[in-house]
């Protein structure tokens, strides 16, 4: 069965950049009958589109960028090849990488997709024997959890109050749904647990006995920037701004003091933004010097190429999927309905999750999910007499469960790894039938 997945997805999977243009295509191929919209209108809805996910497109090329250089820190460096010693064994090493990306992720899910596959890497370096596709599908796999978890969008949507609540669930929701009924239900955190236990026994049972694709060396290279450091006389008045540690601790101390005011003081988040200041101003601190963080950023920036290429097309393809044309619907809309027509309160949950899994391999957004879902499923949901949380949940399930085969997110975990998305993803595919059978399971019982 592994054997099957991993050549399946080898031969079939193309690169991530051409799995996007095929998908832009089947949504346009879909819409058109299933929305009863023209060719000019599906072209509109995704030139509509393209722009809309910059900001976040930025987001998630400084989540690489700067995680990746803190990682580049010699500090950092150092504790983690202390960590990645401590397994002696290559199942081990599955074992460990894959429950700290999932506790990673559920802590946060900008972090944790950067942690895991840091730490992988550092873990191959240290196991060069070790197959290092299974090592980084691994590290990716704990990407599973991030929606029930700390930083989960769309639960903390609902925990929000104000009109914009009110307003995304069509009136549904006049009142804001607690993470107690979310995130921190006692039903959500035993699936959280279950399929965090299962990622980890299925990755270390799925370390192949013989055939282990060990990592080739070039792939674990740095370019290791080599900073002079100035001696009296021998620098001008601008390269000794250049090396000053002075200058570092001063702009660390402004974001950190930042940080501090708007986490504690000002109630805010500890969301994607934070992250990458957390990520930028520990950075910049611990490289010492401007210049050895700038040359150390120059570096790490050359794996972003594949998120500024592919995000403005997957926001294209959510224009089209979302686009509302003469006839008055649109395709989210029509596979939302779909789902309704056949559930019952007890089967809601789980059909609600299947159709959000469906709809995240076209829109891999929370936003994306919620703008499309809210305003049907928990109209629908309360006329079933469904828990408003349990609803959510479900959706947010769905939304991460596809991940797990939606080169979208792996983009910035692929390009730290210098992979290719085929190397991982038929690893990822039994992950998904495992998790799949827990979490359908999770939520039916919930339901009951």
């Amino acid at each position: 069965m592994i054997k099957f997945c991993v050549r399946l997805v080898q031969r079939w999977l193309p690169e991530p950049f051409i799995f996007a243009i095929i998908l832009t295509l089947v949504a346009a191929a879909l819409a058109m009958p299933i929305c009863h919209q023209t060719p000019l209108e599906v072209i509109d809805h995704w030139g509509g589109g393209v722009w809309n996910l910059l900001a976040f497109a930025m987001q998630m090329a400084l989540v690489l960028v700067c995680g990746s250089t803190l990682a580049a820190a010699p500090v950092v460096k150092r504790g983690i090849s202390l960590l990645a010693a401590i397994p002696k064994t290559p199942v081990a090493a599955i074992a460990l990488v894959t429950g700290v990306s999932a506790l990673a992720c559920w802590l946060n899910w900008g972090f944790g997709l950067i942690v895991g596959v840091v730490f992988a890497k550092e873990i191959a370096r240290k196991m060069p024997a070790i197959d290092y596709r299974l090592l980084i599908a691994s590290a990716y796999s704990g990407f599973v959890v991030w929606h029930a978890g700390l930083s989960g969008s769309i639960p903390l949507t609902m925990a929000t109050p104000g009109e914009a609540l009110t307003k995304a669930t069509n009136g549904v929701l006049t009142e804001p749904i607690p993470i107690s009924q979310t995130i921190l239900d006692p039903h959500n955190i035993v699936i959280v647990l279950v399929v965090m236990v299962a990622i980890v026994v299925t990755n270390s049972l799925m370390y192949p006995k013989k055939d282990v694709v060990t990592v080739d060396p070039a792939l674990l290279e740095e370019d290791a920037p080599v900073t002079p450091k100035p001696q009296q006389g021998a620098f001008t008045p601008a390269q000794r701004m250049e090396h000053s540690r002075l200058l570092s601790w001063i702009v660390a101390g402004i974001g950190f003091a930042y940080l501090i005011i708007h986490l504690g003081w000002g109630g805010g988040s500890f969301d994607l933004g934070s992250v990458i200041m957390l990520f930028l101003f520990l950075g910049v601190l611990l490289h010492g010097t401007p210049l050895a963080y700038v040359k150390a950023f120059t570096n790490a920036s050359k794996g972003a190429a594949g998120i500024i290429l592919q995000f403005p097309f997957y926001a294209g393809i959510m224009g089209i999927i979302t686009g509302v044309g003469a006839s008055g619907i649109s395709f989210g809309t029509v596979l939302s309905n779909a789902c309704i027509s056949i559930s019952n309160a007890t089967t809601y949950p789980l059909l609600t999750f299947l159709c959000a899994a469906v709809l995240n391999m076209f829109v891999p957004s929370g936003g994306g999910h919620w703008a499309i879902q809210a305003p049907i499923m928990f109209a629908a949901g309360a006329d079933l007499g469904v828990d408003p949380g349990l609803t959510g949940t479900a959706i947010a399930w769905g939304d991460a469960w596809t991940n797990l085969i939606q080169p979208f997110w792996a983009i910035p975990a692929l390009a730290i790894a210098k992979l290719d998305a085929k190397d991982i993803m038929g690893f990822c595919l039994i992950d998904l039938l495992v998790t799949g059978v827990v979490i359908c399971s999770g939520l039916l019982v919930w339901a009951m």
